[in-house]
């Protein structure tokens, strides 16, 4: 279920909504700054709103899947942590949903997302002998960094 999840939000969908909005919008208005704009619409709300929101909800619910599948930590003194981080990443995601409602959030939730998919993908590459989740999460974590960045930078 994590695999096909996060190939999903954070790569599937998000080019889905892009180019149904591209398609709906007038070809000579796409300039730039509206295709970055949606972009970062759709990839907040994709990766940073349902992801995120999806993944906190797994991690407070069931902490000992990220703990040992992810972090490959098998102690039960973990769990308290990951249940932390669950309500974290529901907080965040949350912020990422409401970017729909309210557009005024998207560049704060952005750079958000951008730093915290950052650090996260770095943590990540730190992490010697890595599993093929751990790997999974280091790619995509870097991808939505890069993609969230060039969206608030650009």
């Amino acid at each position: 279920m994590y695999v096909p999840m996060v190939i999903t939000l954070m790569f599937l969908f998000p080019l889905i909504a892009i180019a149904a909005q591209m398609m709906l919008t007038d070809h000579g208005a796409l300039t730039a700054a509206v295709i970055i704009g949606i972009v970062a619409k759709w990839y907040v709300f994709s990766a940073v709103g349902v992801r995120l929101s999806l993944a906190g909800l797994r991690q407070m619910l069931q902490p000992r899947f990220t703990a040992q599948a992810i972090l490959g930590i098998n102690s039960p003194d973990a769990l308290f942590l990951v249940r932390e981080l669950g309500i974290a990443n529901v907080a965040m995601g949350i912020a990422g949903l409401g970017t729909l409602l309210a557009p005024a959030w998207l560049p704060p939730v952005e750079l958000t997302g951008a730093i915290f998919f950052g650090v996260a993908g770095i943590n990540h590459w730190l992490i010697k002998g890595r599993n093929k989740l751990q790997n999974l999460a280091l790619i995509s974590d870097l991808f939505a960094a890069v993609v969230l960045a060039t969206c608030f930078f650009g």
